[in-house]
């Protein structure tokens, strides 16, 4: 038997002859893109390839190694179709995303509709983005707010999406893939619940807390050490202040804002209910308008993927094949039909970047379908 030394060096032979022939076809496959240039031929032919991995697993002669062989040819084509996309990009050939770069996100003298009541945090997250100088007005639920703006009768959105210990808001991700508005800024509010009541209350008289879910939930230590409080879910936090106020109980208490308290006029029973010093909420900036601004560096995308094995790895490995750092992942489940998903993704960059470019336009070929929510 040869000594661990001499198989070692046998291996090293190998891996050089691999290594040459591995640039051979690469050399071949930048031809195909040469070709397919002049051609305008796609680059991922998927009936191709499938018949490809079947000659080549045909090869093996036992059944681990022909599993091997597959899965070492499934790379090595992904890597040669990237080759290609990024020729095609580097020849102009591919075309441009219909996304307009602007110098700036217009603040002024504009018109903004966010959802909630006066005081809720989502009016506090549009003011601090835009200011005062603006025209603004809420409505109840987020889909109106989205349909404002896909129906022209506001420039921009206010909306959450993500709080920092309650995780996601669903519903937000679900209405960026129905409608045809685009994120173009975000806004990050640290969240300060404070208990709010009548101006005659103080908190032995409470008996009934409303607040949001989230809201509850943020501020569940707190409430559990009362635990003779009953706690009631509203729509969001500033409709729990306003009941405080129309029912002029004073044993009725809100979760909610400082500013809530000064809109609605309530006494604050106790500043930093939450338990989470680094509570915060992340709001999108939404318009109808497929713009970004020139110093844009975040970029958001959902896509689908064949339900099958190493789909959605294929889709994913363009975003380290072009060096984009890729910040989160999330899964939402497609209506009506059974464990099929949206995957939304962020990453950094922004949409003139060739890098990005060329990660897209993979991403656009390999994926069943591919939607820019926005750069920001």
């Amino acid at each position: 038997m040869e000594n661990l030394q001499e198989l070692r060096k046998k291996i090293d032979v190998l891996d050089r002859q691999m290594v040459e022939l591995f640039e051979e076809r690469m050399e071949v496959c930048r031809q195909v893109a040469e070709y397919k240039i002049q051609s305008s031929t796609k680059v991922l032919d998927r009936a191709r390839e499938l018949e490809k991995l079947e000659a080549v697993r045909d090869l093996a002669h036992n059944e681990f190694n022909r599993h091997g062989v597959q899965e070492l040819f499934q790379q090595i084509m992904a890597m040669s179709r990237k080759l290609q996309y990024q020729l095609l990009e580097s020849h102009g050939a591919r075309g441009r995303f219909p996304f307009v770069m602007v110098d700036k996100i217009e603040r002024e003298h504009v018109r903004v509709v966010y959802q909630g009541e006066e005081g809720a945090y989502t009016q506090q997250a549009m003011l601090e983005y835009f200011g005062e100088n603006i025209s603004s007005f809420h409505v109840e639920q987020w889909r109106d707010a989205m349909v404002a703006i896909a129906e022209g009768m506001a420039d921009y959105a206010v909306l959450p999406i993500e709080n920092s210990t309650a995780g996601i808001v669903s519903d937000i991700y679900d209405l960026l893939v129905e409608f045809d508005n685009y994120i173009v800024a975000e806004k990050i509010i640290p969240i300060n619940h404070a208990l709010l009541g009548l101006p005659e209350a103080d908190i032995s008289d409470i008996r009934t807390v409303y607040s949001h879910p989230q809201g509850l939930m943020q501020c569940s230590r707190f409430l559990d050490e009362n635990r003779h409080w009953r706690q009631v879910s509203l729509l969001n936090t500033a409709v729990a202040a306003r009941k405080v106020l129309e029912d002029q109980d004073k044993s009725q208490a809100a979760v909610a804002s400082l500013m809530a308290a000064k809109v609605f006029g309530l006494k604050v029973l106790k500043e930093h209910v939450n338990h989470s010093d680094t509570n915060s909420t992340r709001f999108i900036v939404a318009t109808n308008q497929k713009m970004y601004a020139r110093d844009a560096g975040k970029v958001s995308i959902c896509f689908e993927v064949p339900h099958e094995s190493g789909s959605l790895y294929n889709v994913l490995s363009h975003f380290i094949y072009n060096g984009l750092n890729m910040s989160r992942i999330e899964s939402r489940p497609i209506p009506e039909r059974n464990w099929e998903y949206h995957f939304f993704v962020d990453f950094e960059g922004n949409l003139n970047d060739s890098a990005v470019k060329n990660a897209l336009r993979g991403i656009q070929e390999e994926a069943l379908n591919l939607k820019i929510l926005g750069n920001y």
